[in-house]
């Protein structure tokens, strides 16, 4: 099994990457492979509401996002990190979960379980935990918990080191993730038929 942990922030081994990888290692230690996928510097285009990826199965932007895409196709499991910027996800990160969440098929996604990991100074953590959730459960994935809410506290790497609640939570949190998995692996095995799916109906308040 494997979970694609995916690094948002703009600094490749700051705050961010410092929380990703205490979840990454307790998920390694429950024998679960992990990569860390860092979206870069790069400019990345919000969505441009075009609909060219319901045709060619892709988005027609060919950058990380795809490159994201293909990865997720055999991962089991997500783990999407951010720092806070105003009290909300990193403008990057936005644009990117906008149109990895929008451009693939959404099965890609189903029934895999999902993650948010903020990393803050100071505050605006809640306000960018709930907005990356919302990803998740409009996909129908399971959302994984831990013992606070999945954050981290610092200016620096050496500051959120410091931060030993934090610290804690996300190894909780791969804990929970590397359980949550064997669980479904295991009733699989046992035949337990996945939900009943509806032809999906879109409703848009008009004649």
């Amino acid at each position: 099994m494997k979970v694609l942990l995916v690094n948002g922030s703009p600094n490749p081994k700051g705050c961010t990457f410092t929380a990703l990888s205490e979840v990454a290692d307790a998920l390694g230690k429950e024998g679960i492979e992990t990569q860390i996928l860092q979206i870069g510097r790069k400019p990345i285009s919000g969505c441009i509401a075009c609909m060219k990826c319901k045709e060619i199965g892709k988005c027609v932007i060919d950058d990380i996002v795809n490159e994201f895409g293909e990865l997720a196709k055999t991962a089991d499991g997500f783990v999407f990190g951010s720092p806070v910027y105003f009290a909300s996800a990193a403008g990057a990160m936005t644009a990117f979960m906008d149109r990895a969440f929008f451009s693939p098929d959404w099965n890609v996604f189903y029934l895999k379980p999902a993650a948010a990991v903020v990393s803050a100074r100071r505050a605006g953590t809640t306000a960018t935990f709930d907005q990356m959730n919302k990803y998740f459960t409009i996909c129908q994935m399971p959302i994984i918990s831990s013992s606070y809410w999945n954050m981290v506290h610092g200016f620096t790497p050496e500051d959120v080191r410091q931060d030993l609640e934090g610290l804690q939570v996300m190894r909780n949190l791969g804990r929970n993730m590397a359980w949550f998995l064997r669980c479904k692996e295991a009733a699989t095995k046992a035949g337990v038929a996945l939900p009943e799916r509806e032809e999906q109906i879109f409703t848009h308040f008009i004649r």
